[in-house]
């Protein structure tokens, strides 16, 4: 018998229960005891060996993005982009590379409704020849804050009160009222888009500015944006309440039930793409998270689509145990000086590092799919079998080498230590540009839902003020309504 062959698996179950250690087990469900009705013997380790188990099912859920679905499929290239990057799953038009998708809500815990008000995630795996790339990203295409310092106490004021673990948008209202740089991300979350209707009819975006780098070291900076072929469709509040009471896994249901009959979701990638040497020509910071690139500036341009056939095998191993971060890259695609994604290179890999451990990227779901060595052994929950003797680098015993050279970017930055803000905030014209973009009934919408959380009697005067007057920046008219509205006149 060959002992690697029967991997733990269940392509290989016995056709008898086993224990863990794979001892037959005769009765399954009686626990040993003295006599019929006598106390359990501590020495029946198949009892122990299920409750403890049992009692260890369940893992740290993610702080963010808990709440979420998986589904498999692949990536194709429809448009040659290789005069951008390098990226060899980039290489041509009709490459296809498999990959795996995680949708999913924000803010609230593992079992909460699909129906909520909230950012979605949208993050894709791809797994290419070169290694994987994780482009983890949102269905808004901008941030509420452009610094990760801010970040813990943004997701603090939208949890729950620690007090009565109860979401309460008075603490929402009060953090950002300090924050005008929210605004525009604020008019994707209170605007119909803040419940998309499912997984399927949502838009995708990396939200960061990336880079590409060509063969000969040419960087232009890209933001990468997904366009579902079934359109956007999103529920009112109305029906958010009706399909959220009657299913509050709808979303996950409608994904699982689309792939089952092949009806299989797809998406459109499409990149907008900058030359470092312009970025100072816009009255915007194109490195600013809460800035979106102006389509009718910085045209879209399409570079392939994503479809999704294959539904998970197993829930708990391939979307619990999936693992995302933007510090996960390949050759051709580097990142920026973005100050929220240099922060999020260090925080995904570090958060998952404490849910499932230092070695989460040997997990079947993490793992390339290509060919990879290096010299990290050991730790919690190792399970790669090696033979090795030599785990240490360079070594005259061992043939390894480096990879071949490629591209990074080589700019030269220059600049003193301190901590401060960006030059170029502009916190109000583009959210009052997309206010003014929509047609009457949906603005009005919009006003109704601030109206809604403004008038909490927790929010005071001041906050009210405060808001009324970052509205009225945006755009006057919006801000008068707030005003005579909420009775308030604008604090600026």
């Amino acid at each position: 018998m060959d002992p690697y062959k029967h991997r733990p698996s269940s392509a290989f179950d016995s056709p008898f229960l086993t224990t863990n250690s794979g001892s037959p087990i005769w009765n399954y469900n009686s626990a040993l005891t003295v006599g019929p009705r006598g106390p359990i013997l501590l020495e029946d380790y198949h009892l122990v060996e299920k409750v403890a188990h049992f009692d260890r099912e369940r893992i740290p859920e993610r702080v963010v993005h808990a709440r979420g679905a998986s589904a498999k499929g692949f990536f194709e290239v429809t448009h040659d982009i290789s005069h951008l990057t390098c990226a060899d799953f980039l290489r041509a038009p009709g490459v296809q590379t498999p990959l795996i998708v995680r949708f999913s809500t924000v803010i609230h815990e593992r079992a909460s409704p699909e129906t909520i008000r909230d950012p979605r995630g949208f993050a894709v795996k791809f797994y290419t020849r070169e290694g994987n790339f994780d482009l983890v990203g949102n269905n808004f295409p901008i941030f509420f804050i452009r610094d990760g310092m801010k970040f813990p106490d943004l997701i603090h004021a939208f949890k729950p009160n620690p007090k009565s673990n109860i979401q309460e948008y008075w603490r929402v209202l009060d953090y950002f009222s300090h924050l005008p740089e929210s605004l525009s991300t604020f008019t994707w979350l209170f605007d119909d888009v803040g419940i998309p209707q499912d997984y399927r009819h949502m838009e995708g975006f990396g939200v960061h500015t990336f880079t590409l780098i060509n063969k000969a070291g040419r960087v232009r900076y890209v933001k990468f944006h997904w366009k579902p072929t079934c359109g956007v469709k999103c529920l009112s509040d109305d029906e958010a309440k009706r399909v959220g009471g009657d299913n509050h896994s709808h979303a996950t249901q409608d994904l699982y039930d689309s792939i089952k009959a092949g009806n299989y979701p797809e998406w459109k990638l499409f990149i907008q793409t900058m030359d470092p040497e312009d970025e100072d020509k816009f009255d915007f910071d194109p490195l600013d998270v809460t800035k979106i690139w102006p389509e009718d500036l910085i045209p879209l341009q399409p570079v392939g689509r994503m479809v999704l056939n294959k539904t998970v095998d197993n829930f708990f191993a391939e979307n619990e145990q999936l693992a995302f971060s933007p510090s996960v890259i390949v050759p051709g695609i580097y990142f920026s000086d973005d100050k929220m994604l240099q922060c999020r290179t260090f925080a995904y890999g570090d958060t998952q590092r404490h849910r499932l451990g230092p070695n989460y990227l040997l997990l079947p779901v993490n793992a390339p799919k290509c060919a990879h060595h290096n010299n990290h052994y050991d730790g919690f929950m190792n399970f790669m079998h090696r033979d090795e003797e030599v785990n240490y680098f360079p070594s005259r015993f061992d043939p390894v080498r480096e990879a071949e050279r490629f591209p990074i970017p080589s700019n030269i930055i220059t600049g003193k230590r301190e901590k401060t803000v960006i030059e170029k905030e502009a916190n109000f014209k583009q959210a009052g540009d997309r206010y003014r973009s929509w047609a009457p009934d949906r603005q009005e919408r919009f006003v109704n839902r601030w109206i809604h959380h403004l008038s909490d009697p927790r929010v005071t005067h001041e906050i009210r003020s405060i808001w009324v007057s970052y509205w009225s920046q945006a755009d006057k008219y919006l801000g008068q309504k707030l005003a005579s509205r909420l009775n308030v006149r604008p604090s600026i």
